[in-house]
């Protein structure tokens, strides 16, 4: 692997560490605690970030979701589209993942960590700079759109241990 491999490897899975940490800490009940009626959970939070990193991951890998390849949106049961990811849920869908439990969320996390380490084992430093996404200006390349998951991925676990705090002082 490369250098800049090894750091993408590096930090996802310091991420898988800390969403390890806050499902460990959480009860059912802190993982659907939010702290008004607008604010999301812990349990969505992780929920999100880990279909974020699917939908980006396996877009670049050329294959099909693990959300939906392996049976876990069957598993979930949500009241949303196979498709969802969490950008621009509301309250209500936010709700939704009120029941999600800690054996889920780390079951899927996990699979798609997983596939985000073979997939990365694959890369070449040459592969970085790929486009990937001519919607921006400038043009996405694939060491942006990985860096910009583990971003979505630091931000939404920071978040989801800062609300599993607030559920347990309650």
């Amino acid at each position: 692997m490369s250098t800049a491999t090894d750091l993408l490897v590096d930090g996802f899975n310091r991420v898988k560490e800390t969403v390890h940490a806050v499902l460990d800490a959480a009860s059912q009940d802190d993982l659907g605690y939010r702290a008004d009626a607008e604010a999301n959970s812990p349990a969505w939070l992780i929920w999100h970030l880990t279909r974020v990193q699917d939908d980006h991951v396996s877009e670049l890998a050329g294959a099909e979701q693990t959300w939906t390849a392996d049976g876990w949106a069957d598993r979930f049961a949500l009241p949303l589209q196979p498709e969802a990811t969490g950008y621009g849920h509301g309250a209500d869908e936010v709700a939704a993942l009120g029941s999600a439990t800690a054996e889920h969320l780390g079951g899927y996390y996990d699979a798609v960590h997983e596939r985000t380490m073979t997939y990365l084992a694959t890369l070449a430093d040459s592969d970085f700079a790929r486009i990937v996404d001519t919607n921006w200006d400038p043009p996405v390349t694939l060491a942006v759109r990985v860096v910009s998951v583990i971003n979505d991925d630091t931000q939404h676990v920071g978040q989801a241990a800062y609300a599993l705090g607030l559920a347990q002082r309650r």
